[in-house]
Formats: C-alpha cells, structure tokens, sequence
C-alpha cells in the first residue's frame, strides 16, 4: 500500500473510536447519565481541546489529514441511519389524550428560545458570524439551535428510570415529538435561506421540498404500507436492504433540493410504517449496527472541530458562553414549564416536563455540525454551542430525579443506544 492509502490508518482509528466511546459510554452510565454523554465528551478529548494539546504527535498520528474525509463519510453514514430511527420512533399516536397539553407545551418550548435566541442572536453576529454569512441565516441558525430537543436521548432518559409508559413519559414523548417536527421543519428553512443565493432560490426550494414532502406522505408512505404487510413473505434482510437503500435515496433527494440530506433520512422514517414486526426487526438490526460502530466517528468528527482553547484566552467568549447557556435553559426550560403550568400540571410534574424538554443531546450536535458546513457559524460560536448542549442534556437526568424525589437510577450495564429506548422483547427479541 502505498504512504497515501488511508486505509491502514482508518483500520486502526475505527476500533479505536470505537472503544473509547463505548468506554465513556458505560462509564456515564453508571453515573446515572445517558451514554451519549460519555460519546460526546470522548469525542471532545480526542480533539483539539486534550489530546491535540497533550500530544499532537498522537493526535496526527491517529487522525491523519488524508483519512479525515473517509472518517466524515462513514460518520455521516451513521448519522443518516441514526435520523431515520428518531424519524422512526416518533409516534403522534401518543399525543392522543395530551393533544392540546402536548401542542401547547411544544410550541412554547420553541417560540420561546426562538424570540430569546433570535435577540441574543443580533448581540452575537459582529462577533462570531463568519465573514460573509448574512445576518438573517445567523439570526435564524442561532434561533432554532435553541429551540431543539433530544427526542431520542428524552426517550432513553425516561425509559431507563420506568417513565416511558406513565402519563408523564406518555405527555413528555408527546411534546418532544411536536417540538421535533416542527425544529426540523424550521432548520429545512434556515438550510433554504442560507444555501439559495437569492430570495427566488429560497422560494424555490421552499416549493421542492413541499413537493417532497407531500410526495412522501401521500404516495411513499402508502407504498411502503402495502410492503409492509407483504414484509413477512420475503427475507429480512430484503426488508433492511430496502429499508437502508429508501434511506439513501431519501437523503439523496433532500440533498439535491438543497436542504440537506439529513431531512429525507428522518422523513424516511416518519413515514415509514409502525407495528410491522419485519420492519422493527430491521430497525432494530441496522441501530445495532449503525449507532456503535459508525456513530461515534461522527462524535469524533465533532470533538475534531470542538476547541475549548479557543475561548480559553478571552474572558469576553466565556461570558458569551454563559449568556448562551443562561438564555438556552431560560428560554425552554422556563418556557416549557410555564406552559405546563398554564395547561393545568401540577408544579413538580410541569418542572419535569420543562427539564426533560430541555435535553438536547446528540440532536443538537447534528444542528450544531450543520450550522458549521453550512458556514453559518465559526469554529468558535461551534464551541460554546457544543459545551450548551452537553451541559443542558447532563443536567437532564438529575434534575429529573430532583423533582420525582427518586434516587439517581442506573442505566442497564449494556446499552446499544445512545439515545433511542430499548425495543419491547415481543417486538425485538
């Protein structure tokens, strides 16, 4: 092989990533923490902000530049696959019984970090705007990164601690699930303002991507139901093949109207039918696969582009850092709470809601490292970001523990996820 070649160099990173994650993954579990935790702050270590200042020579050595690109490709992949599971798992059937509570609560857990974020958004853009982003993309990244929640890591939270099937696990889902599509639906126009050159192309690809989604709800989604229920005649790995190849082209899709592949992934899977036991039984296979092996290349990418010495020499970044972070828990936490309050929950359970709301975890991460292609925002607004989101989601399970008067629970030894809920045994054996 020759000097150039990356694949001695990825055959020795992969299973080392790999590892290291898994590690930090149990260790925060046994905290009491969700494994993404541990994922995301080994991703960081691995970066510029420890093994890069510790050893440099370790670092290039183990992340050479040449196989950085293959390394993106193979975390993306992981990426792809884990949106369409959070796709996946959102279930609007929960809402019933909690519809105008859950609706409620949603939407003041995103108009709330919208206004807030959008006005700290204007404080912040001569400072760490990238040199020609435009103000309104700016405002608007910055509006919506405050607004996300982790559905995936709120499920987990909720059934590690026996939660996921009470009333308040049941209203919990429920909002998360409305606050997920509508962020996402909001990031789809950020990603159209900032890539179209002209309010025209905006406009544009604001119509192709209805077009899409139209199509996939009233013609993709009918298609796949009937090959559901013919799932059970055919091999399962034919029904994942499918599964993985509709992912793909999803992803494809959105990629080419110019909003990002990440969008037809997670609406592959909201569209994609439930109750079908072949179609778990691949889900199930391809998270088993996907979330421990190619995730954690897509935290290491992100830990690469995570440089706490950034903001190390400047006292003015960490007061940035800290009204970020004071705005972001402010603005949904206290948001969601309010509207809990309002819609008639008692304290305790409405501060619940408001905590579990403001988890953000590896959702904010996929955000965050958008806003960075995208080139909206710098390395250093990434930073602070980063360090946002993992505060507010490690404050997430005590702060539920807090208020449910529980001690703090310990996550199962062996977990497979770093965010999406156990699958039933009948359903996944």
């Amino acid at each position: 092989m020759s000097a150039s070649d990356p694949l001695p160099h990825l055959l020795v990173a992969v299973p080392v990533v790999i590892a290291v994650c898994r590690l930090g993954g149990l260790l925060l579990t046994r905290l009491g923490q969700p494994p993404v935790i541990g994922e995301i702050a080994v991703g960081i270590t691995l970066g510029p902000s420890l093994l890069g200042k510790i050893s440099p020579e370790a670092q290039q050595a183990l992340f050479p530049p040449e196989s950085l690109p293959y390394l993106s490709v193979l975390g993306n992949l992981g990426l792809l696959a884990f949106m369409f599971l959070a796709g996946l798992e959102i279930d609007l059937s929960a809402l019933r019984g909690h519809s105008r509570t859950a609706v409620a609560v949603s939407q003041a857990s995103i108009a709330l970090p919208l206004a807030l974020g959008a006005l700290l958004a204007l404080g912040m853009y001569d400072r760490f705007a990238p040199e020609g982003t435009g103000r309104l993309p700016f405002v608007l990244f910055i509006a919506v990164s405050m607004s996300i929640t982790a559905f995936p890591v709120l499920a987990r939270v909720l059934s590690d601690r026996g939660l996921y099937h009470t009333p308040l696990g049941s209203l919990a889902m429920a909002c998360a699930a409305v606050d997920d599509v509508s962020a996402w639906c909001l990031l789809a126009l950020v990603a159209a303002v900032t890539t179209s050159g002209s309010p025209e192309q905006a406009a544009l690809t604001a119509v192709w991507t209805l077009g899409f989604l139209l199509f996939m709800v009233y013609v993709m989604r009918p298609v796949l139901g009937r090959l559901a229920r013919r799932a059970g005649r055919v091999a399962e790995s034919s029904v994942l093949v499918v599964i993985f190849s509709g992912l793909c082209l999803s992803a494809f899709a959105t990629d080419r109207i110019g909003v990002h592949a990440l969008f037809g992934a997670f609406l592959f899977g909201t569209v994609m039918p439930r109750g079908s036991r072949a179609i778990e039984l691949s889900a199930a296979r391809l998270r088993a696969f996907a979330v421990p092996v190619l995730l954690p290349l897509f935290f290491v990418g992100t830990g690469l582009n995570t440089d706490v010495f950034l903001l190390a020499g400047d006292p003015s970044a960490w007061l940035w850092a800290g009204a970020v972070l004071a705005v972001a828990v402010l603005a949904k936490w206290g948001g969601s709470t309010a509207a809990a309050r309002l819609a008639g929950r008692p304290w305790r359970e409405a501060m619940s809601i408001g905590a579990l709301m403001n988890c953000r975890g590896l959702t904010e991460l996929v955000v965050l490292n958008l806003g960075l292609q995208l080139h909206v925002i710098g390395p250093e607004l990434f930073t602070i970001l980063v360090l946002m989101a993992l505060i507010t989601t490690a404050v997430t399970a005590p702060a539920l523990s807090w208020f449910r008067q529980e001690a703090p629970h310990k996550a199962p030894r062996n977990p497979s996820d770093p965010g999406a809920p156990r699958p039933e045994p009948a359903a996944v054996p």
